[in-house]
């Protein structure tokens, strides 16, 4: 039988839907039919099931599929009968845009899918805006408002209230890992503000690298571009890290958006593959091949953001992700394709107690954030520090 190239095109989109969307449906449809007055038990087990519960510590890990049923063939006739019309609409190259976004998982630049704004669609019980179905049905079936996700900052509907059209591209989105009060005790971790000189355990600050000369963009020493008087050339600068040793030099990030990654097509930005190592640990060359396409670190209006573009999780370490009056700092799990404001400047600059006679006589390492790829750390796991960890970054911001 003939078929057209759009046709081609929705079918395969529909083969590269995201899996579990069907049985997501089914039970979103089950939960809104349920009566009120449901058992306690059985209501903080729906609960858990939609919001994705334990482990992740920092409340954004994604829904798990806790029974075992199959999805009805009504739900999946429905689901499908939406998509089908919803993709209809599009252009031919519109369906190419979207495919390639699908296909490459968000790795290859895509266009934005511009479409009306206004134009919702009911699945089931539920109405979704464009954006947020096709999120449910290429990227996170348990996702159910807008207010869950983040637009990139590169997608043209960045930062617009109220457009006349939106990107529904679900690769310009990602999911916002919401921060749980209180959190875990499991992912405490001491707080090492004051990180001593002679502690065997400290993790060496790039601040404090000493005999490490190493050039960085620009031809300025590491001493040079974190202690320049008045530079204001670039907001942060990260150094990568492969256990205790640091691999390459200080990279100095002066646009807002940096992409951190081993492998990443048509990839710009601080490429980890291209450094060369001399570490030889099986471990280390495994999570370093597990990077792909790393993090994206986003300045914005209200603070630094990390997204998590690889398949794996990352673990981040922030003064500002925390309790202002707590003494421990928590280490966060940010499962892939989810967001977290890592840094917020006004909170690192109320942090720095300038009245505080012991904060001024130690070094202040509250505008520096760490991140692991992979393996995380803390009282949870063997290792007890950073500088256990296979592949870390450190990000220095500039506070002047």
């Amino acid at each position: 039988m003939f078929r057209t190239k759009r046709s081609v095109l929705v079918r395969r989109l529909w083969r590269s839907r995201a899996p579990g969307g069907e049985q997501q449906q089914q039970e979103e449809e089950e939960a809104a039919a349920a009566q009120p007055a449901q058992t306690a038990a059985a209501g903080l087990e729906a609960r858990a099931h939609v919001g994705g519960g334990g482990g992740g510590g920092s409340g954004c890990c994604p829904g798990k599929g806790g029974r075992g049923h199959r999805a009805s063939a009504g739900a999946e006739a429905e689901l499908k009968a939406l998509t089908h019309a919803v993709l209809k609409r599009l252009k031919e190259r519109q369906l190419e845009g979207l495919l390639h976004a699908v296909e490459s998982r968000g790795g290859a630049r895509t266009p934005c899918l511009l479409l009306p704004a206004k134009a919702d669609s009911r699945l089931g019980q539920h109405w979704y805006p464009l954006p947020v179905l096709l999120c449910k049905v290429f990227r996170w079936p348990d996702l159910r408002h807008c207010s869950e996700v983040k637009r990139l900052c590169g997608c043209e509907s960045y930062g617009k209230a109220h457009p006349e059209l939106v990107c529904c591209n679900p690769h310009h989105l990602s999911r916002l890992c919401e921060l749980e009060s209180p959190p875990p005790p499991y992912s405490r971790y001491p707080m090492d503000f004051l990180k001593p000189t002679d502690c065997p355990d400290s993790v060496p600050s790039s601040t404090e690298t000493g005999g490490t000369n190493c050039l960085a963009p620009g031809g300025l020493s590491d001493s040079q571009l974190l202690q320049e008087p008045g530079d204001r050339s670039h907001w942060c600068v990260v150094a990568y890290w492969e256990e205790k040793t640091r691999v390459g030099r200080l990279y100095s990030v002066q646009e807002p958006s940096l992409d951190i990654f081993y492998d990443l097509p048509q990839g710009n930005g601080f490429c980890l593959g291209q450094l060369n190592s001399d570490n030889k640990s099986q471990l280390v060359q495994k999570v370093r091949s597990k990077i792909g396409y790393g993090i994206q670190l986003t300045k914005e209006v209200d603070g630094v953001w990390v997204y998590n573009r690889s398949s794996y999780p990352i673990f981040i370490k922030s003064a500002t992700l925390d309790n202002p009056d707590s003494r421990t700092l928590l280490v966060h799990k940010v499962f892939p394709g989810f967001s977290i404001k890592a840094f917020d400047y006004e909170k690192a600059y109320s942090l720095q107690r300038p009245n505080d006679h012991e904060f001024m006589q130690q070094p202040w390492t509250g505008f520096t954030v760490q991140i692991s790829f992979v393996k995380g750390w803390g009282q949870c796991y063997t290792r007890q520090f950073i500088s256990s960890c296979p592949c870390w970054l450190e990000v220095i911001f500039n506070n002047r």
